[in-house]
């Protein structure tokens, strides 16, 4: 229901104030709206003629309604009754020009409407101005965060893939990860370590760097990550700044201490590496891996009886570390407890069930002492365990090469490679079987395959001086030198390749030659001489060394670097691989263990001790009666330095 005056008379002003009462749904209000309308002179009509009045007032209420907001807004908008709309700011796309022309035609057509649709088609104008109206301009323009739960699976997904060696998608999903969440410090960790194992230093050192600027350098797990690479390549000094910048970022962080103590082992800082170890221990409490450390470094002082207490303080505070109770084997067999390290070997088994370290330490003990069937069967309960596993081949490939036949031992070499193309040193001991063969052209041919992948490497530096002894045998004595010369720019404290090149120039009668090599030897070789003073109040101080376990993977720990007559500060390490040809060291250790190797594997591992070959993949090997000690594969480096001659 519309109300309106009656008009009143005609004066100077050409507008005129009406109040206009609508009902609502509710009856027992009335809403009231102050218009201003604009009221034309009718030369035709009097204003004695209400009817005529009436009608055109009603035409002009109609046909005003349309511009009534901008008659408003242009001529008095300071009007305090008058309604003000203001148009917000919309945006405009390239096709707006089309759409303008189509919505004025709309305008025309529907000026004839009645006022109820104007409101309408004022909403539907602004709505197709609105991005969020329109689904698919949504979603090109922005660029909404996912939930952090994303991050948490996108990270574990990456790290599946690159268990699997499916390194490109684990490294896609983390750029991903990245972009959506570059503040969060894990993916560059992730992928930094992923860039290191494909020898890929130099992406690897620019994804640290980003992810240090990301997080304003308060993840200090970049930054350990990033002194690790730089101290794998051989940057000291800025290994060194970089562990700093981790400790300051979090003093809290073990793993920034113990690296930076091993780092200082390794440059022969002794005191210093104590100092980080103690600052280690002082922050982060006590750690498995400091007590391991410091064990090591009582056994390198030959104080055994304190190593044995850092170890067992080492177990007790993880019983499931399997480093610690391998590194506590080692020791025992440096010092020929084989008794003693049968029984770490089996406590770190029982530990770690699954882990392939322990399985593959233990075989290597079991065949160093001899007991040939179960070491094969222990790497080969490794191997069904971890089938992806290029190490447990590579052993179990030159066992078979030792005690059955070279054609076996190639198809293991060949399926390790395939597993893990960028292991060196399973094309390392492929080449040194071939040579061993007579395959000279193969064993080149693998040895270089060996140092494409990474050519600074300490087994570069072997494969190199292995490759000089072939050389020499086949009568390429300057080939020789080079490659001798190569090897020692690597690793320049090598004994073996040092006497190595001296006894080929004295074989040649350059014995003015081989003098000066070996005096060279001594002149710029390092010798670490530890001190006892730090002993007493030092015990309960804390740090972990994986170096050292690495060492013990190969059975022959510093034998490389080390001559073998040489005072050295861990005794028993000229004992610590096992003379074969020793009565002593073949007992009936093995009947006065209580372990049951057979019913552990079928009630924790669920394996068949009588499937082992058929989950190998190899065929059954024939009993050989081995009354005697078998050659060995690995000859102490100073023995093949003897045999040059």
């Amino acid at each position: 229901m519309n109300a309106f005056p009656s008009p009143p008379p005609p004066s100077s002003s050409s507008s005129s104030n009406f109040t206009l009462f609508t009902h609502s749904k509710n009856s027992n209000y009335l809403f009231k709206f102050s218009l201003k309308l604009p009221v034309l002179p009718l030369p035709c009509c009097s204003l004695g003629d209400s009817s005529t009045s009436a009608t055109v007032l009603d035409k002009n209420v109609i046909s005003s309604e349309d511009n009534s907001y901008n008659a408003v807004s242009q001529r008095d908008s300071n009007f305090e009754g008058a309604l003000v709309v203001r148009r917000p700011v919309m945006e405009f796309s390239g096709d707006d020009s089309d759409e303008e022309e189509e919505e004025k035609k709309k305008e025309i057509i529907e000026e004839d409407k009645p006022n109820v649709y104007a409101i309408d088609t004022g909403l539907n104008k602004f709505a197709k101005k609105m991005p969020m109206f329109e689904p698919s301009r949504m979603g090109s323009d922005s660029k909404e965060k996912p939930l952090t739960v994303n991050l948490d699976l996108a990270l574990y997904r990456a790290k599946v893939l690159a268990r699997k060696f499916q390194y490109e998608e684990s490294e896609s999903i983390l750029q991903k990860c990245i972009f959506y969440w570059p503040e969060d410090g894990r993916a560059y960790v992730a992928l930094g370590k992923i860039l290191s194992k494909q020898s890929k230093t130099v992406q690897a050192r620019e994804i640290y760097e980003n992810g240090c600027q990301a997080t304003q350098g308060e993840n200090s797990y970049i930054w350990q990550c990033w002194a690790v690479l730089e101290m794998k390549m051989g940057n000291v000094r800025r290994a060194r700044e970089l562990f700093d910048a981790a400790t300051v970022a979090d003093k809290r962080h073990v793993a920034a201490w113990h690296g930076w103590a091993i780092l200082e082992l390794k440059q022969g800082n002794l005191k210093k590496a104590r100092n980080l170890l103690a600052k280690g221990l002082e922050y982060c409490g006590q750690n498995e891996y400091i007590y391991q450390t410091l064990a090591l470094l009582e056994a390198r002082a030959n104080r055994y009886q304190q190593a044995r207490y850092l170890f067992s303080q080492a177990t007790k505070c993880n019983p499931k570390s399997c480093a610690s109770w391998l590194a506590w084997a080692q020791m025992e067999v440096e010092q020929e407890n084989y008794r003693a390290a049968r029984q770490l070997f089996e406590k770190a088994v029982q530990a770690s069930p699954k882990n392939r370290f322990s399985w593959h330490v233990w075989g290597l003990f079991e065949a160093n002492l001899g007991n040939i069937d179960k070491g094969t069967k222990l790497l080969k309960i490794g191997h069904a365990l971890n089938p992806r596993d290029a190490v447990l081949l590579q052993s179990l490939a030159l066992l078979e090469y030792k005690h059955s036949t070279a054609n076996l031992a190639r198809v293991l070499f060949r399926r390790a490679s395939e597993l893990d193309p960028r292991h060196q040193p399973v094309w390392f001991a492929w080449g040194w079987m071939e040579w061993k063969e007579g395959n000279l052209n193969t064993a080149r041919e693998l040895y270089q395959k060996a140092l494409r992948i990474d050519s600074n490497s300490e087994s570069a530096a072997r494969c190199l001086q292995a490759w000089g002894v072939l050389e020499q045998r086949a009568g390429n004595l300057t080939a020789a030198r080079r490659l001798f010369r190569s090897s020692l720019n690597i690793n320049s404290q090598s004994y073996v390749t040092w006497m190595t090149w001296a006894t080929m120039e004295e074989d040649e009668g350059n014995s003015v030659r081989a003098e000066e090599i070996r005096n060279l030897y001594f002149q710029q070789r390092t010798e670490v001489v530890d001190d006892a003073s730090w002993v007493m109040g030092f015990l309960d101080i804390i740090d972990p060394a994986i170096d050292r376990l690495k060492r013990l993977f190969k059975m022959d720990p510093n034998s490389y670097n080390m001559p073998p007559d040489t005072s050295r500060n861990i005794s028993g390490t000229n004992k610590s691989r096992i003379d074969l040809a020793s009565p002593s060291s073949i007992s009936n250790d093995d009947d006065e263990s209580d372990f049951d190797l057979d019913a552990f594997i079928i009630k924790r591992l669920s394996l068949d001790p009588s499937n082992l070959e058929v989950q190998l993949g190899t065929p059954k090997s024939s009993s050989v009666k081995r009354s005697q000690a078998p050659r060995r594969i690995w000859k102490s480096y100073y023995r093949i330095a003897k045999s040059v001659s």
